[in-house]
């Protein structure tokens, strides 16, 4: 089951500062947990500062990474290929109205500093044809979602599981999001989900990803 944490310091109590230390102390702790891709979506942030941040988060993942090789954690910046490149991140994850993983693919190999392995792309999407699409485009996954109804965002539409399960049909890895907790992920890998995204499940439930990863090596009573 593959793990992927989307960033949202606005959730950490206290002011900027505060909130900041609190990402950083909560992305350290997920690396070291093994969860597998860390998204850095901090839209609010101009572009320095938000170059600043992701390259913290680079030095943090690189120090852990050399302590223990074990550690594979991907760090993705979203939308930002430039940033991405700069800082030396693993790859980007794309919006829906966002260059295609092909022009990313592109741009990296032409401008990437030397060093740069092969970009990973991440794909939102929000219907199965999107996620078809993602598919023909060549991006590496796609995060679909919301699959169920998020508690901060009452009035979101979520897709249920059938159209995530349409979704994980397609000839790509499906990450779900949106609303899933360490109790219904279950029903989302059922569906066919390679593996499960969130904000609160990594920030706020940091123990419930320790519940996933023993759900994921579990043997299956099948």
């Amino acid at each position: 089951m593959l793990l992927y944490y989307i960033t949202d310091r606005s959730q950490f109590p206290g002011n900027e500062v505060i909130r900041r230390c609190r990402l950083l102390e909560n992305i350290a702790q997920s690396v070291r947990r093994g969860v597998d891709y860390i998204q850095l979506r901090e839209k609010d942030l101009p572009t320095r500062e938000l170059e600043m941040l992701a390259g913290e988060i680079m030095a943090i993942v690189r120090e852990l990474r050399t302590g223990n090789q074990k550690l594979k954690t991907g760090v993705l910046i979203n939308s930002r290929t430039d940033i991405a490149m700069a800082c030396g991140a693993d790859g980007v994850h794309l919006c829906s109205d966002d260059i295609s993983a092909p022009e990313v693919r592109k741009i990296w190999t032409q401008c990437g500093v030397g060093g740069l392995a092969r970009v990973t792309v991440g794909v939102s999407c929000h219907t199965p044809g999107e996620v078809a699409n993602a598919a023909i485009q060549g991006a590496d996954f796609a995060v679909f979602g919301p699959v169920f109804e998020k508690k901060a965002v009452p009035n979101t539409r979520p897709t249920g599981l059938e159209p995530l399960r349409q979704a994980c049909r397609e000839r790509i890895p499906v990450l779900a999001l949106g609303g899933v907790t360490a109790e219904n992920a279950a029903s989302c890998i059922q569906a066919g989900a390679a593996g499960i995204a969130g904000i609160r499940l990594f920030q706020e439930e940091q123990s419930s990803v320790v519940v996933l990863q023993s759900s994921a090596s579990r043997p299956s009573e099948d």
